[in-house]
């Protein structure tokens, strides 16, 4: 599946928030989580990541330290703050609403005459 460049972008900040709530992480780690937790579906870039990562950390939703990797590599390990954590639950709040929303369009939508306008025609 190709997913759109304007849902990939819209849902980064909760996917990357999200994932830092568990532990902190670093680029390439949150991009292999992406990638799993999608199926291999969401392939995102580092041009696409640290754009999201060094938002953030300007809005004041996550930190970032340098540390060493196992091999002795300096590493950015990023970790969600307080006040991520407040920006995360809203814009879960606002996933689930888009989330329930669609779900029911889309569940009327089947009952209705015309169900194959549910079926893709790429």
């Amino acid at each position: 599946m190709n997913v759109s460049k304007d849902l990939v972008a819209a849902s980064a900040t909760p996917l990357v928030l999200t994932i830092l709530v568990a532990e902190e992480s670093y680029g390439y780690a949150i991009l292999q989580q992406v990638s799993k937790l999608s199926g291999g579906e969401l392939k995102w870039t580092d041009g696409m990541l640290y754009p999201v990562l060094h938002r953030l950390e300007r809005q004041g939703h996550i930190e970032a330290r340098w540390g060493k990797s196992p091999n002795g590599r300096r590493r950015k390990y990023y970790r969600i703050t307080e006040d991520g954590r407040r920006h995360l639950k809203a814009q879960r709040a606002q996933w689930q609403l888009v989330d329930q929303t669609l779900r029911e369009l889309w569940h009327n939508l089947s009952l209705a005459p015309e169900p194959d306008l549910l079926v893709g025609t790429d």
